[in-house]
């Protein structure tokens, strides 16, 4: 067997461990379990360091649980947040368990036998259960002093927003989520972020103080970026998982755009390259930074892992359209919503296709139906310096034309200033 734990380690994930459990898990095939909160239809790339937790633990030969909140989701953890999270209805909450749970099924395997994964929803366990039964069954154990002890609920009583009994109670869920785990399924062990440590061993602690029983806590390492930014946010939000919320290229892009010192970590916690090609690749890296060979490396192993090898080709191809020579065949094979998602962010003019019908010559194209350009004089001055293309081909002179016929797709007409300045006209 894989020794989890040294896995863990070597990746740089672990951060902290209850005693023994390495030990325990050496003995052989071990249940152990992550808490997957609901609160969107998709995971995101902040929920991948867990994901891959539970493939390694697979891979060790451990039988995973995926538990997804659906009791939890709509109570709120306090655990690295400042303010209380908006309480969901059960519609919102089921309508994202079935987006997670297709979504988890792409990372590990779900099999009845042997080590096969298995997902869980704490509601199944919580529907029927009252407040008397959960104050006497599970609140008598836990004392109010080890509650208030915790560093999630002393930042938030010393904090502006104070903290609710609902979210106040978090701990002891979480807590009774480990206990009827480790009762029902023998899962001995709960792993997360270090974030969760306080309500990880909230469960060990009920366990031992309601059964006698022993079990076991990992947490893994919180993803931090380099530049002291938030990993997984870009300026237009979170990378979703989700090819509807994130588009395959978007996310390619991601993890290709990793600085030098964030990928030599990331490569570590997000592929499943040993140790050996992990050093391998960091050689080759170094010898010549500018091919980017570990981005690259790690943006194709997690694109195929999350979407497809077909995703990534699509992206791929996106991205030399873009940066490098690609073809524009390439933009024809796409509908209108992947081109207009390939071109977000790029300054995008509309222009009716009733004036394009007769041909517009390139400078009042560029500087009167749209402003890519201040004034004709501009567009003149770019293309005497070889810096202008339209649809991927150099305009040779000022007298050129283009008409309804130029349009790719019908639609589009792609202009390029020099080698990175692109601009997209929608033809309406």
């Amino acid at each position: 067997m894989i020794n989890f734990v040294e896995e863990l380690r070597w990746r740089g994930m672990l951060h902290d461990i209850m005693p023994n459990t390495e030990e325990k898990l050496n003995e052989g095939m071990t249940s152990g379990y992550i808490g997957f909160d609901p609160t969107a239809d998709s995971l995101h790339v902040g929920h991948l360091t867990q994901i891959m937790t539970l493939i390694h633990f697979q891979r060790a030969g451990h039988k995973p649980f995926a538990l997804v909140g659906g009791a939890t989701g709509m109570v709120g953890d306090p655990s690295g947040k400042s303010d209380e999270r908006n309480l969901q209805t059960p519609e919102m909450i089921e309508h994202n368990l079935q987006g997670m749970k297709k979504q988890l099924a792409k990372f590990l395997k779900f099999e009845d036998a042997g080590n096969g994964a298995v997902m869980v929803n704490n509601a199944d366990w919580f529907k029927d259960m009252n407040l008397f039964t959960f104050i006497r069954d599970v609140g008598k154990h836990i004392t109010v002093n080890y509650m208030m002890a915790k560093d999630s609920v002393k930042r938030r009583l010393e904090g502006d927003s104070g903290l609710s009994f609902t979210e106040f109670c978090y701990q002891l869920i979480q807590g009774y989520d480990f206990y009827y785990l480790w009762k029902n399924n023998n899962c001995l062990v709960q792993m997360g972020g270090s974030d969760q440590w306080g309500n990880i061993v909230t469960g060990t602690e009920l366990i031992r103080r309601k059964d006698q029983g022993t079990a076991y806590a990992i947490t893994t390492q919180l993803i931090k970026k380099a530049d002291g930014t938030k990993f997984g946010k870009t300026e237009s939000g979170a990378i979703w998982l989700d090819p509807e919320k994130t588009s395959p290229y978007k996310y390619y892009q991601f993890w290709l755009n990793a600085s030098d010192d964030d990928v030599k970590k990331w490569i570590r916690i997000f592929t499943l390259k040993t140790q050996s090609e992990i050093e391998t690749l960091e050689v080759e890296h170094d010898a010549a930074p500018h091919l980017r060979i570990l981005q690259k490396a790690l943006a194709q192993e997690i694109t195929i892992k999350t979407h497809s090898e077909e995703a990534l080709e699509t992206a791929i191809k996106t991205s030399e359209f873009l940066f490098g020579n690609g073809a524009l065949e390439f933009l024809k094979t796409l509908d209108s919503k992947s081109v207009l998602e390939m071109f977000e962010g790029v300054p995008q003019f509309k222009i009716s296709k009733a004036e394009l019908a007769d041909g517009i010559d390139i400078a009042t194209l560029l500087a009167e139906k749209t402003t890519v350009f201040p004034s004709k004089g501009e567009v003149k001055k770019t293309i005497q310096g070889g810096g202008l293309s339209v649809n991927k081909t150099k305009v040779a002179e000022i007298l050129a034309s283009y008409s309804t016929q130029d349009l790719i797709n019908d639609e589009f007409i792609i202009v390029q200033k020099g080698k990175k300045n692109y601009f997209l006209l929608i033809a309406e």
